[in-house]
């Protein structure tokens, strides 16, 4: 287990910490681009307070809104020019992953000349790496991908049906400010959605590392076990702030980079699930719901000792023995029904995906996610086929 971390965005959490964006703007900038989406902000009032905040503080602004669930890089490319003809100097992220995502790649685009899809990794001989971008204020309003904390970003080309990611040290927000009270108008699905998505995150790397890692396992047992108990909760009152609070922060501990130290993770579901919210544009939870069991249920063969850790320590099932299949086959079928119990898909056919695509999703999810043997890197890898069968198995 050999690493490094570090993580350099500055975090203010808790209810009423909007209240602080002006202020925090202000260090980094005059004038601000504004990024959201597809007008929740506006409807919540969240919006005029985050400006309201930042005149308070001397901030100009200018506004790009209406960024996609699934970020186009047609979008990004709006954005950036916006931010240049408007004289930005810094990025306000007000919105879900989606917009956050889209203003990380702006920030950079705007410093750049070239296409910002070069910046997207999408099977291409030289992927660009941007060596600065302009500075970036998280204010996420949903509690689900994490990307207030962390640098990656994932941005759909709309042309070609291709979903992929970039991640790289100058797409780090310089500070996040996440308020819970943001999250309170966000409706049922989107909030399952999301506990879905934290969940998931948590899942990749603890299916997908290379083992020997037990504080981080207790880690993201915690987690899960956390976003298990308290999203019910914000699913079935989604004013009680106490249960957005705390998935609020579950999902922001689940991809900033504490869980995954030194676990050489993989994320198999996520670039399977990139490819198939590209071609269908489903909400991205929905579409991770729906395929994590069945991924599970493949990956199991190979690993039952990691599954049966799972289903002990999750659902409290009690193993015959540390391989024991039919335990870790149990623990899967429990994790399904938890998914069920705050409606999320289980089945692709749920979201509207047939079986009609399944050979050109494996292709285009191998472009963006094959490692050096030609395979979607995980543990265990994925051939073709492989993630064929296992589409087949989730429909």
């Amino acid at each position: 287990m050999n690493f490094e971390f570090h993580n350099p965005t500055r975090l203010i959490f808790g209810a009423g910490s909007l209240s602080k964006l002006g202020e925090v703007v202000a260090e980094h900038g005059k004038k601000a681009l504004i990024v959201t989406g597809g007008g929740s902000v506006k409807r919540s009032g969240t919006f005029d307070r985050a400006v309201e905040s930042l005149k308070d503080a001397g901030v100009l602004f200018a506004q790009c809104s209406g960024v996609e669930p699934n970020p186009r890089i047609s979008t990004v490319v709006r954005g950036a020019n916006i931010a240049r003809e408007e004289g930005c100097d810094v990025i306000v992220a007000l919105g879900g992953g989606s917009t956050m995502d889209a203003a990380k790649v702006m920030a950079a685009a705007v410093l750049y000349d070239g296409d910002p899809w070069n910046m997207i990794r999408h099977g291409q001989d030289q992927v660009y790496t941007p060596a600065k971008a302009l500075p970036v204020i998280t204010v996420p309003t949903l509690a689900a991908t994490g990307s207030e904390t962390n640098c990656g970003a994932v941005i759909t080309n709309e042309e070609t049906s291709v979903k992929s990611f970039v991640a790289d040290k100058c797409f780090y927000p310089r500070v996040a400010i996440v308020d819970p009270e943001l999250t309170l108008s966000v409706p049922k699905n989107q909030t399952a959605y999301g506990v879905c998505d934290l969940i998931t995150h948590v899942t990749e790397t603890y299916f997908n590392g290379i083992g020997g890692t037990p504080i981080q396992d207790r880690f993201a047992e915690g987690v899960i076990l956390t976003a298990m108990e308290w999203g019910p909760k914000a699913i079935a009152d989604g004013k009680n702030l106490e249960a957005r609070t705390q998935v609020q922060w579950a999902a922001l501990v689940a991809l900033n980079g504490w869980l995954q130290v030194g676990t050489d993770y993989r994320m198999p579901v996520h670039m399977i699930e990139h490819t198939l919210s590209a071609h269908h544009d489903v909400a991205h939870g929905a579409g991770l719901s729906a395929i994590n069991p069945s991924w599970m249920r493949f990956a199991a063969k190979s690993r039952p000792e990691r599954f049966v850790q799972f289903a002990q320590r999750i659902f409290g099932i009690v193993p015959k023995a540390p391989d024991d299949m039919d335990c870790a086959m149990k623990g899967i079928d429990r994790f399904e029904d938890f998914l069920r119990s705050i409606d999320c898909p289980t089945s692709l056919s749920e979201i509207g995906i047939g079986d009609e695509l399944l050979s050109r999703y494996a292709d285009d999810t191998l472009l963006v996610a094959k490692d050096e043997n030609g395979n979607l890197s995980g543990r265990p890898a994925m051939n073709r086929d492989d993630i064929i069968e296992m589409l087949r198995a989730a429909l």
